[in-house]
């Protein structure tokens, strides 16, 4: 993968950062999980904890843009890291896990525009890639090492004891300390120096702002392709993450621990394809990956009828790839176009509106075919026809030369 040799301290500082805050968030969706077996609930509450967690990223987004645009955005994600610790004490009093998770979303939706946006400052253009390929790397990696901790934080046979807690209360201090280590780290993140205009932050006049800005990102020849194939992908794909769990209980047999541990296989996999992107695709042909998103979906309907562990693994490592190939791009250019129309803040936050808009389109549905007691592998397979077909529908419409042509003109 490219190096990053411009401000490289403060941007590995940021790495550090977003590193440790993702690997205690992706570690808590397996605890609270947990939680909620320990509780006896439902199969269908847990695609509610990503749909409350995602809820923040929806509603908070016109505010979320201009709040990261308005104040250093190093010191805003420390903050969030700080209000994620609260969701951690509210699920130690004994909150609802669903709405003690909420909590933590709401400080990950503040998040997300700060992170990204800050990346988008801090480099230039020629970087965007590399630095999207070695961000995705960080994330990953968290979302791998996160579900192996996760899983063995749970695990009965650890029997963990921390300051007299025992068990998932344990857990949720030790993911406590995680949240606080990130916030530390923060402090060797740089301010970028950038400034926006300030905007009073009233609801209405904030709505209607984003819903410009929404509109003017949308309506890009690249901005819009882009944005297409990001939201399909992680509506998609945050969906696959409850999915490939309940496919790892029921038809390999697998414990709660060890079907996170399989979850890592996938991580591997999109870390090859994250690095593969950030050194050999250029932003300007980053249109040129779509044709993979045909093959991913592809790959998820292959992947619900594997029979087997050792067929399981492979296929989940290839699948990984081909998506980190496929995003990775896509999210530079993304960046790009919204910096250059936009703002740092503003665009993301309507990426993330976007994007997790359809996770929660797709999480209601997945909940909604729990509940109704649709069978899993038909339903997995219908997941991966969805990006399939969608992927082929954006190939033959005029966005791709659109913004071929775009790219070549840039």
């Amino acid at each position: 993968m490219a190096s990053i040799s411009l401000l490289s301290r403060g941007f590995y500082a940021l790495l550090a950062a977003q590193f440790c805050s993702a690997l205690a968030d992706n570690a808590l969706l397996i605890v609270t999980i947990a939680l909620l077996q320990r509780q006896g609930l439902p199969l269908w509450w847990a695609p509610l904890l990503k749909f409350g967690f995602t809820l923040s990223y929806v509603l908070l987004a016109p505010l979320v843009g201009p709040l990261a645009d308005a104040v250093p955005k190093a010191r805003l994600m420390a903050w969030m890291n700080g209000l994620k610790i609260v969701g951690l004490l509210a699920m130690l009093a004994g909150v609802h896990p669903v709405a003690a998770y909420s909590l933590v979303g709401l400080g990950a939706a503040a998040y997300a525009p700060a992170k990204y946006g800050l990346v988008t400052e801090l480099l230039p253009a020629r970087a965007l890639v590399a630095a999207n390929g070695w961000l995705e790397v960080s994330i990953v990696g968290a979302a791998l090492l996160g579900t192996v901790l996760g899983g063995l934080l749970v695990a009965p046979w650890l029997g963990l004891d921390l300051l007299g807690w025992r068990g998932l209360e344990a857990a949720l201090l030790a993911l406590m300390g995680l949240y606080a280590l990130a916030a530390l780290l923060q402090l060797a993140v740089p301010d970028s120096g950038a400034r926006y205009p300030r905007v009073r932050l009233r609801p209405l006049p904030l709505w209607r702002d984003f819903w410009r800005a929404h509109l003017r990102l949308w309506r890009d020849a690249e901005g819009g392709l882009s944005l297409a194939v990001t939201t399909l992908f992680w509506g998609v794909g945050a969906t696959l993450q409850f999915a490939v769990l309940r496919w790892a209980e029921a038809h390999l047999g697998l414990s709660l621990d060890r079907a996170a541990y399989l979850q890592a296989a996938v991580a591997v996999g999109v870390v090859l394809g994250a690095g593969a992107a950030g050194r050999w695709i250029a932003l300007r042909q980053a249109w040129r990956v779509l044709p993979l998103g045909v093959l991913l979906g592809g790959l998820i309907v292959l992947l619900a009828w594997t029979p087997s562990l050792a067929w399981a693994l492979p296929l989940l490592v290839i699948t990984g790839a081909v998506g980190g190939l496929l995003v990775v791009p896509m999210n530079a250019l993304l960046q790009h176009r919204g910096y250059q129309l936009l703002s740092a803040g503003r665009s993301i936050a309507v990426q993330g509106f976007n994007e997790n808009a359809s996770v929660l389109l797709m999480l209601a549905a997945y909940a909604g075919a729990l509940a109704l007691e649709v069978p899993l592998l038909p339903l997995m397979s219908g997941f991966g026809l969805l990006i399939a077909l969608a992927m082929l529908a954006l190939l033959r419409g005029g966005g791709v030369r659109r913004a071929a042509q775009a790219a070549e003109a840039d």
